[in-house]
């Protein structure tokens, strides 16, 4: 329940791996600031973790990309994308994965600064719905949102479902 949320396109094992690294970081940040990680310096340590595994012999690069959704005071929501090489690029709106390309066009369309969480949420539901194989429900999507009280929250699949009935 920190404010920051993590989504992975790619291994499983090595976003775990990723996962774990980052948490042993924020939670040794917070032991000595007193104050949750912000989010930039999350994203910075899973790029990190992600660029040493191309430089260190023996060891192959890690076979994900992240998106890192956070809130902090300072910079408001925030949104990030760490590759497999270590870089990283904040976005307002953007998509990872099987259809990234296809799903990024469909984003750029429709995203709006002003957008409300709940056309948010839709949007990001009509955009997954256009490269999703098989019946899109709660069961085999989660839906995850951070807003102004700094909590990074997963919906339940009554609230997941809810909002698919309502864009059906």
């Amino acid at each position: 329940n920190g404010a920051t949320g993590f989504v992975y396109s790619g291994l499983g094992p090595d976003f775990r791996q990723v996962v774990a690294k980052c948490r042993k970081y924020a939670v040794a940040y917070e032991k000595k600031y007193q104050e949750m990680q912000p989010t930039r310096l999350v994203v910075k340590d899973a790029a990190s973790v992600m660029q040493d595994a191309t430089q260190s012999g023996g060891v192959r690069p890690f076979g994900i990309s992240i998106l890192v959704a956070g809130y902090d005071e300072v910079n408001g929501p925030q949104l990030f994308q760490v590759d497999p090489s270590g870089t990283y690029f904040q976005w307002k709106a953007t998509a990872i994965g099987k259809n990234q390309v296809n799903a990024k066009n469909f984003l750029e369309k429709r995203y709006k600064d002003d957008m409300e969480v709940e056309d948010a949420v839709h949007t990001a539901l009509l955009t997954m719905r256009e490269g999703f194989e098989g019946e899109m429900n709660e069961n085999n999507i989660q839906v995850g949102v951070v807003k102004g009280d700094m909590k990074f929250r997963i919906f339940s699949a009554r609230e997941v479902k809810d909002y698919l009935d309502e864009a059906s």
